[in-house]
């Protein structure tokens, strides 16, 4: 632990980051999964329906600076080739 008042704050502000970053990481690992599922059982009703949810939470990963914007686009690309497939 830190001696120094600032760098103490530097401490509790990471850390507070850290836990709203893995949540909204977590969140988006669970848009992704329930899309996949989707498309797993050849609903596709239900992946259309899912898919621009999916969409919209990776952008919004992106604009929070948790994912890389070619990371995001390379998951949005997969995800459309996925959604594709079962047309």
């Amino acid at each position: 632990m830190p001696n120094i008042k600032s760098a103490k704050k530097r401490v509790l502000v990471t850390e507070k980051k850290t836990m709203e970053n893995k949540a909204v990481k977590s969140a988006l690992k669970t848009q992704i999964k329930k899309f996949l599922a989707a498309v797993a059982e050849g609903n596709k009703q239900q992946a259309n329906a899912l898919y621009p949810e999916t969409v919209s939470a990776i952008d919004s990963a992106v604009s929070k600076g948790i994912l890389h914007k070619n990371n995001a686009a390379n998951k949005k690309a997969k995800l459309a080739k996925k959604l594709a497939s079962i047309a």
